[in-house]
């Protein structure tokens, strides 16, 4: 998600992260995982005590609970005043959450009594429910819809089979090949298209989705488009090995959803139960995540979220899922190899420099694909050494010695008596690994130093530190295929 790179903002959040934000607590930090009452939502006086069980996965006391956070980094620099607020924006502060301002939104980084590095651990070892409702989820319908889709992504969508979604990008309409935002695709029964987009990105994807849809209804009178933007909905994400679960245990029975058969990637709608005997309406339930674990999206109606929300911490109970913010999902997607808009990928950057060219199917890689671009990454899809026109730059995967990288340190040729150094790139998301112990990044080095075991130096501080690209995910991702 792209975010705003102002002085003011950038001082604000130095003074969060110079305090005990991401400090393991001395002692085992309580259960944030406790089912408020609507009456003690709407009081907003100060949340109750938290249960008095203990999290079971293991603390981080070592500077690997602190990881530096790119996402939060840069942050909006709107005043609090103009931030919107998620549907769970009450449950987060009664759950003690600090809130900080991203994407034009308040958002929990971290909660009471637990550090990011706890969060972290507690997602990896059972489950956590993320707050991603600053998402923008958009509907497309029409005739078009599809072919639309097919024009401005590079991907199948077209052939995408119903519940069924697909990485993506929404590309420059200039044949850059460039990315305006990175996006998930998902084809609904009768003939609607789920899409979500990135938050910072919203007044940016609006301009450019408006222009694009009145660009193909004028061009394709019979095959016309329209887009709705589910305003003020939530999207919740359930995530790690207890998330199957906890998610089993809150559906209606009569749901007839066998999870074990909704695969990554998959998606159907069901009902879950909430308090009072009562039914959730039925919600859309993606099988996919931002963590490299396995786990679930879930969209909401916006009156429907806060008890979708507590239905789920009580089918878990405290010792199997907890809320997690920002510090931890960030870490978590970063040990995943995820890209994150406007760090990782940007207006400039390709698909295939990107390293997703995975996300293009085999029959939509020639000149004459059709989407924006086709010509320039068809040519790039193929090396320099077959006739192609390749690629200048690659993101990669770093493990750093020493010190953690920032987002925008140099990457440099292997520093050696008497050889020159030579600049080969720069970071874009670095953290300290909470898993692994070791200081991890992602970054664009030149073509020909990409190759997993490639020794660069990173700088770090003004001094040269010792890096290996390695390859991605850094932890292995997950997600659930199937036995």
């Amino acid at each position: 998600m792209q975010s705003a790179r102002s002085a003011t903002a950038r001082s604000a959040l130095r003074g969060v992260y110079k305090s005990s934000l991401f400090t393991a607590t001395s002692s085992a930090p309580t259960s944030l995982g406790v089912v408020l009452s609507r009456r003690a939502l709407s009081s907003r006086s100060s949340p109750p005590p938290p249960t008095s069980a203990p999290i079971t996965g293991p603390r981080l006391d070592t500077a690997f609970s602190r990881p530096i956070i790119s996402s939060v980094r840069h942050v909006s620099s709107s005043s609090s005043s103009k931030l919107a607020k998620t549907p769970l924006y009450d449950l987060h502060l009664a759950h003690g959450a600090k809130m900080v301002p991203f994407g034009g939104f308040h958002m929990p980084v971290q909660y009471t009594g637990l550090s990011v590095g706890q969060s972290h651990a507690f997602t990896r070892e059972h489950s956590s429910i993320f707050d991603v409702s600053h998402m923008v989820q958009r509907i497309f319908t029409g005739p078009g819809a599809s072919l639309f889709l097919q024009r401005i992504t590079p991907s199948g969508v077209e052939v995408l089979p119903p519940h069924r979604s697909t990485l993506s990008c929404l590309l420059h309409a200039d044949g850059s090949g460039g990315i305006v935002d990175d996006t998930i695709v998902t084809r609904l029964p009768g003939g609607k298209l789920y899409v979500v987009t990135n938050a910072a990105c919203r007044e940016k994807d609006d301009v450019y989705l408006d222009q694009e849809i009145a660009k193909w209804n004028a061009e394709h009178g019979d095959l016309q488009v329209s887009q709705e933007q589910l305003h003020g909905w939530g999207l919740v994400a359930l995530q790690g090995p207890d998330a199957e679960a906890v998610l089993a245990a809150a559906l209606d029975e009569s749901a007839g959803v066998d999870l074990k058969k909704l695969y990554f990637g998959h998606s159907a709608y069901a009902r879950l139960k909430l308090r009072g005997m009562q039914l959730s309406s039925p919600l859309l339930i993606s099988r996919g995540g931002y963590t490299g674990e396995d786990g679930f999206e879930i969209s909401i109606p916006a009156d429907e979220t806060v008890d979708v929300t507590e239905a789920l911490l009580a089918a878990g109970g405290p010792a199997k899922v907890q809320f997690a913010g920002l510090g931890s999902r960030d870490s978590l997607r970063l040990e995943a190899g995820m890209c994150l808009y406007g760090h990782d990928l940007d207006d400039t950057t390709t698909p295939v420099e990107a390293g997703l060219s995975w996300i293009i199917p085999k029959e939509r890689r020639s000149a004459d694909a059709g989407f924006y671009g086709a010509d320039v990454i068809a040519a790039q899809l193929i090396p320099k050494s077959k006739g192609g026109a390749g690629i200048a730059r690659r993101r990669v995967g770093l493990v750093i010695d020493g010190a953690p990288a920032r987002e925008g340190a140099e990457i440099v040729s292997r520093t050696e008596e008497g050889k020159e150094v030579v600049k080969l790139g720069s970071v874009t998301s670095g953290c300290p690994s909470p898993t692994l112990g070791k200081n991890i990044a992602m970054g664009y080095v030149c073509d020909g130093f990409h190759k997993a075991g490639t020794e660069v130096d990173v700088v770090v501080r003004g001094r040269p530190r010792k890096a290996v690209v390695t390859k991605m995910p850094f932890v292995p991702s997950r997600y659930w295929k199937g036995v």
